[in-house]
């Protein structure tokens, strides 16, 4: 794939947000590569395109396929594997959005109602108590509404975004 300056700075861009969400940048340049691509492409084409060895795309490929944006396809009268990312944005950010909860709101809102709980069966910091409450019950409310939205058809969910600062209005009328 070449490498025009446009999907250089893409790709450099992509990278470096990709490490300020906490994701390896070789990991967030291949997604942006396939992600631009036109067709899809073998391991070699990505560590050539990015100048980054062969090693180290197959591992970034295996953290993209873990996430569900990225999957293996195969062509007619080649052995190689070829890789293709989502192309629809909306579904590949539900996907990213569904991995992250799993990996890291998942396993916070267990602790928080773990330690909610013993802190209402503690003896003392009443303070520690309401502040464990209250953080139980942001996650809880927006784990639901993520939950809500997520089975909602993307058109609906891409209608509920456009509808902006009028739902603020609505709200504020009722």
């Amino acid at each position: 794939m070449e490498m025009t300056p446009v999907l250089r700075k893409f790709v450099l861009h992509w990278g470096e947000m990709g490490t300020r969400w906490g994701i390896n940048r070789t990991v967030a340049q291949i997604h942006a590569v396939l992600f631009a691509s036109p067709k899809p492409l073998t391991a070699e084409e990505i560590a050539e395109t990015l100048s980054v060895a062969r090693s180290n795309v197959s591992t970034s490929l295996r953290e993209l396929q873990s996430y569900g944006i990225v999957k293996t396809v195969h062509a007619l009268g080649d052995r190689r594997d070829h890789f293709e990312s989502h192309k629809n944005v909306w579904e590949m950010f539900r996907l990213i959005l569904d991995e992250r909860k799993k990996r890291e709101c998942d396993p916070t809102l267990a602790l928080l109602r773990q330690c909610a709980a013993e802190a209402k069966t503690a003896d003392g910091d009443a303070y520690l108590r309401q502040r464990m409450d209250d953080l139980l019950e942001f996650f809880d409310l927006m784990t639901n509404w993520y939950d809500q939205t997520r089975s909602m058809p993307i058109p609906t969910v891409i209608k509920l975004v456009k509808l902006g600062d009028r739902i603020r209005k609505l709200l504020s009328k009722a």
